[in-house]
């Protein structure tokens, strides 16, 4: 009887023992993302056509972030771009900002400045760990703050896959800009930023799973795959001493309102079904909306719809800015 209970105890000891090491493995995979994707050098001519200016940023916690900047076409049809304005772009888990760049930038920059950046530990920035949002949160309040030294005061979010995860969490965590002594968060900032602080005046977000687990586990599809993906996020947490599902978007998406959000999802995404969509837009708030797209699999809505892909993002975005613009002048009648 001892014999088998002292049986017992080293084979739990074993299996403990080895969960935790098949934890820290996925979690070395998990944070750290491929910087480069596949294909990225065969785009670099398209990428160069788009023109621009390469640049460089720091994020609120220092690290140096690599980017594009593209200035907008100053007009198209009855509208035109303000100088003021910018959509900052977010691309998703591994890779650089090239491929969105190169697919979205064309159209969004018919409505306004377009700045296109690589988080961290993708692309030319800086390494650090991949958190679905959480340290992203960082990189996009330091795109804010070079934003608003060029004199950029309203600003949009469009963002795909993780970069779509990170563009709510960093409304929740930063705030939209209404509120300057809440949205400044001084107790979170570890770098000397005093830049103004460009309002976020609209949310694009394509692709995005309610769940950081979720979409990890869809990826590898195994039997066990949420079972994995739960451990490869617990190690993580331990590693990073904050555990990245605290701000997932099904957690913080309903801190996004009043800012317009626009919800986009394939109905044919395996890594985000329809039905989690649609389950993270009955969370967000009432200035959210969703648009499932047939036959579209992951990140896939604008290569299958293209022209109404273009048309739904871009009302939602002129309609946002409009609004923005109406408050400025309102706000500026007041003052004088």
């Amino acid at each position: 009887m001892i014999r088998r209970t002292v049986a017992a105890s080293a084979a739990a000891a074993v299996s403990i023992v080895g969960l935790r090491a098949l934890g820290r493995r996925a979690a070395d995979r998990l944070l750290d993302a491929p910087s480069v994707a596949p294909g990225e050098a065969a785009i670099a001519g398209e990428l160069d056509a788009l023109g621009g200016e390469v640049i460089r940023l720091r994020s609120r916690d220092g690290l140096r972030l690599a980017g594009r900047w593209l200035p907008a076409d100053a007009r198209d049809g009855d509208w035109v771009s303000d100088p003021h304005e910018a959509i900052l772009v977010l691309h998703g888990y591994s890779g650089s900002v090239a491929p969105d760049l190169v697919e979205y930038a064309p159209f969004l920059r018919r409505t306004a400045n377009v700045l296109g950046v690589d988080f961290r530990g993708h692309g030319e920035s800086d390494a650090g760990p991949s958190t679905f949002g959480m340290l992203e949160a960082e990189d996009i309040a330091g795109a804010l703050a070079w934003l608003g030294e060029r004199g950029i005061r309203r600003v949009a979010l469009f963002g795909t896959s993780m970069g779509g995860m990170a563009a709510i969490t960093a409304v929740a965590v930063l705030g939209d800009g209404r509120l300057g002594a809440a949205d400044a968060a001084p107790d979170a900032t570890r770098a000397d930023l005093d830049a103004p602080r460009p309002l976020i005046a609209a949310v694009v977000a394509d692709s995005v799973s309610p769940e950081a687990e979720l979409a990890v586990a869809n990826r590898v599809g195994a039997p066990m795959g949420r079972f994995l993906a739960a451990r490869a996020f617990d190690s993580a947490a331990r590693r990073l001493g904050a555990d990245p599902r605290d701000t997932e978007p099904i957690r913080v998406i309903g801190l996004v309102a009043p800012v317009p959000l626009l919800l986009i999802n394939g109905e044919a995404d395996t890594t985000v079904p329809v039905e989690d969509a649609r389950r993270l837009a009955a969370a967000a708030g009432p200035t959210a909306e969703l648009w499932t797209v047939p036959g579209a699999d992951h990140s896939r809505s604008h290569a299958v719809a293209a022209q109404d892909y273009e048309r739904r993002v871009t009302d939602h975005l002129r309609m946002a800015f409009r609004t923005a613009r109406d408050h400025d002048q309102r706000d500026e009648g007041r003052d004088l």
